[in-house]
């Protein structure tokens, strides 16, 4: 009769000490799982910089390094292999200076050592200067130190205002003269003055993005180069301030052009030819240095 009374009561308990077991088992596992590190996150420490960012785009940069090697590169454009910083001078012209009239620009292209690289000449008529001036069309050929022409940059007379997005500023760079190299393109955007650089086949490279007001009294005017998802700045053009009395009474700017060294040299060449772009849409004007 005890053991009856007994067996009953076990029966009773049992369901209790198995919740108890299960309830400990559960929670050694959650713990040796929370001790265990995520191999994602592994060694990564809070506030620390190598937190990885698992939803960010990665950004190819297969079409803008260079990939060719030395013997394979545009004739002439060898040099710029070398190169990451370059300077553009505008040579002042004594006519423009003393009568005010609009001639066609030189320009001095350097290394960051002030050593001369190349030399580029603007060719268009007195009509395009006088009636179209910001917008005129060009073919801007530029040279080597011994007359080889290298680069030769065409604009055809495109709009530039926001009013007309279907008609923008595209400017084809070929080299050597005859092969394409790249083409920039202005993209519309009602704040920002936006451009995209493409290669010899129309594909999107960089993107290049300035400033909403681009009259920089007293400073320098920075236009950035960027990826295309706009994302990470790889460089940038830069209208360097060249001074009160240059500024007012002359035309002539310099700029610095700042992009990776292993930039692809025909990108390199299209940024040249960007820079000039850049400079007759927002600096042709003497008041506009202001």
């Amino acid at each position: 009769m005890q053991n009856d009374v007994i067996v009953p009561a076990l029966i009773q308990e049992a369901p209790w000490s198995w919740c108890f077991w299960l309830f400990f088992l559960s929670f050694f596992l959650s713990a040796e799982s929370q001790g265990q590190t995520n191999p994602i996150f592994k060694d990564y420490l809070p506030g620390s910089s190598d937190n990885p960012q698992q939803n960010t785009p990665v950004e190819p940069t297969s079409l803008w390094k260079q990939t060719s090697h030395s013997h394979n590169l545009p004739p002439g454009l060898e040099y710029l292999n070398q190169l990451d910083q370059i300077i553009i001078h505008q040579q002042v012209e004594l006519l423009e200076a003393i009568l005010g009239t609009e001639t066609s620009s030189k320009y001095e292209i350097k290394n960051h050592l002030g050593q001369r690289v190349y030399f580029a000449v603007e060719e268009n008529g007195c009509f395009d200067r006088k009636l179209c001036s910001p917008i005129r069309s060009f073919t801007i050929r530029i040279s080597d130190n011994v007359g080889r022409e290298v680069i030769r940059v065409i604009r055809p007379l495109r709009c530039n205002s926001c009013c007309f997005p279907c008609f923008l500023q595209e400017l084809e760079v070929q080299s050597p003269p005859g092969t394409i190299a790249g083409y920039v393109v202005q993209n519309w955007d009602p704040f920002l003055p936006k451009f995209t650089i493409q290669n010899q086949s129309k594909e999107d490279v960089l993107k290049i993005i300035g400033p909403y007001a681009t009259c920089g009294c007293f400073d320098d005017v920075d236009f950035e180069v960027k990826t295309l998802n706009e994302m990470t700045t790889i460089g940038k053009i830069s209208k360097y301030w060249s001074g009160f009395v240059n500024n007012v009474f002359t035309n002539t700017a310099n700029f610095g052009i700042q992009v990776p060294v292993d930039l692809d040299v025909r990108i390199k060449a299209v940024m040249i030819g960007a820079c000039f772009l850049i400079d007759l849409m927002f600096f042709e004007n003497s008041l506009d240095g202001l």
